[in-house]
């Protein structure tokens, strides 16, 4: 039975300054799923990728709270969310718990916002239940199969094949190098800010759903196939790209690929910007919001 409760406890780790939200959970069959619930209004969700969590849209949900219904789940094996050892942490998995998710709160005429893995688990909604969705805003991510780029084959065989996972497991790289190596100037990543993207995989059998994600970049391609497939069912909603043009992840060639295949997206380009507009630029971001 999949049944909710509100928790008000933080772990020791978490600064409660930056992240001042109630903590809500979904039990699942898998494991509990925490989720940032608050406002009200119209709803905005908020979708993260690896190795992120809710925390990094911290700086868009304070503002829009004021006017909005802000929801943001970890994804299990990230965050405040259970880390189960046996599951299996693909991503279309995260999917499936993503629609649970949106499917008990019983969103409507709702704001999708999507980083990262973000982008194909909350896309992947989206193409299912268009017609609860009023608009969709993209934050360096993607939707479709990478198997022929050998930029991705590269990345994806090296971080997600033994010395990748070695490192993920044994020193939380991901968390610890490659998010400061994915901003558009690392310098502006305080160190306070930065321990929260890494100490909620705070032990290496934590960090299993981080290993799994740099595999699934190629391993997900005929999902990832499925859903391109199924675009047109979505790119006629109100759609604005927010770009950070100094990521390593997503380069402007994904941007230009999105621009191929959607009519009219709204573009904010944001020339010193990483991986993480809504980290460097949230004032941008919260900006596109108001604005919906």
């Amino acid at each position: 039975m999949i049944q909710t409760r509100l928790q008000t406890r933080f772990p020791h780790w978490l600064n409660p300054s930056e992240y001042p939200f109630a903590n809500h959970y979904l039990d699942l069959p898998a494991g509990r799923l925490h989720y940032v619930d608050e406002g009200a209004g119209d709803p905005i969700v908020f979708v993260h990728g690896n190795p992120g969590w809710s925390f990094e849209f911290r700086n868009v949900i304070k503002p829009m709270l004021a006017t909005h219904r802000c929801v943001a789940p970890d994804h299990l094996g990230f965050g405040l969310s259970d880390k189960p050892p046996h599951w299996d942490y693909l991503p279309q998995q995260h999917a499936d718990h993503f629609a649970q998710l949106l499917d008990h709160l019983q969103l409507d005429n709702l704001t999708l916002v999507v980083s990262d893995w973000g982008g194909p688990i909350g896309l992947s909604y989206v193409i299912r239940y268009p017609h609860k969705v009023r608009k969709i805003v993209i934050l360096n991510s993607w939707l479709w199969s990478v198997a022929s780029d050998p930029y991705y084959r590269r990345f994806s065989g090296f971080m997600g094949g033994p010395v990748g996972r070695f490192l993920i497991t044994r020193f939380n790289f991901f968390g610890k190098v490659i998010v400061k190596k994915a901003l558009g100037d690392p310098s502006k990543l305080t160190k306070e800010v930065h321990r929260h993207y890494y100490q909620h995989l705070a032990e290496p059998a934590d960090r299993k759903g981080c290993c799994v994600f740099p595999e699934q970049i190629i391993g997900a391609s005929s999902w990832l196939d499925s859903l391109w497939a199924q675009r047109q069912k979505i790119n006629q909603l109100p759609t604005t790209l927010i770009w950070g043009l100094k990521d390593i992840a997503f380069r402007e060639q994904e941007l230009a690929h999105w621009l191929a295949h959607w009519p009219a997206p709204e573009v904010i380009k944001l020339a010193g910007v990483g991986h993480y507009p809504q980290e460097e630029a949230p004032d941008v971001v919260v900006r596109a919001l108001r604005q919906s």
